[in-house]
């Protein structure tokens, strides 16, 4: 996908804030220090479009990017271990999930998961919540680069089987080498597309 144009549109943490857009949209969710803004910065071919930081749970508002004009990338804030309050972790939830069911335009879900850390409790109940919403969803196992590339493929389908999912339903990606990028797009685009 050749980039013309990645801006910032907003940052919001309630419904009244979000931009109003006809807009496809593309959330990105994963828990905190998972490479989002290393992903959204890699498909979009810019370095800082989406801030980068090495404390865990930085996003703490869910941030809006128009990307060619023609699609919204939304970068959902971090769960896990961030270190914040345990009262600001505990609004996040609400304001995700008020994202997803008022955003009448959201194509699809990219769940990102440490391929190191595998999925673990929080991926599963959010893939299991957008799915009763109906809400596509699409896995992507980053850091890849970090991986031995021995363990690479097992790692995956170790995945693909906590997941319930075919491998093939997992984009294998890394922000460092790029590997993946194209699919992820192609993916993306079929879905906001179709």
């Amino acid at each position: 996908m050749k980039i013309v144009k990645a801006e910032f549109i907003k940052s919001a943490s309630s419904v009244s804030d979000y931009p109003r857009s006809l807009l496809p949209q593309v959330a990105f969710a994963g828990r905190s220090n998972v490479g989002k803004s290393s992903l959204i910065n890699c498909l979009v071919e810019r370095k800082d479009l989406a801030k980068t930081s090495s404390v865990p749970g930085k996003t703490r508002a869910i941030n809006f990017f128009s990307v060619n004009d023609s699609i919204v990338f939304v970068d959902l804030p971090g769960y896990g271990y961030a270190r914040v309050s345990k009262e600001i972790r505990q609004t996040w939830r609400p304001m995700v999930e008020g994202f997803f069911t008022s955003s009448p335009t959201i194509r699809i879900a990219v769940i990102i998961i440490d391929i190191r850390r595998g999925p673990e409790v929080e991926e599963l109940n959010l893939a299991s919540w957008l799915s009763v919403h109906s809400i596509p969803v699409l896995f992507v196992a980053t850091k890849a680069d970090k991986e031995k590339k021995g363990l690479v493929k097992a790692r995956v389908k170790d995945i693909a089987q906590v997941l319930e999912v075919s491998e093939s339903d997992i984009v294998l990606f890394s922000a460092k080498t790029r590997v993946g990028r194209d699919l992820l797009w192609s993916r993306i685009r079929e879905t906001c597309n179709g």
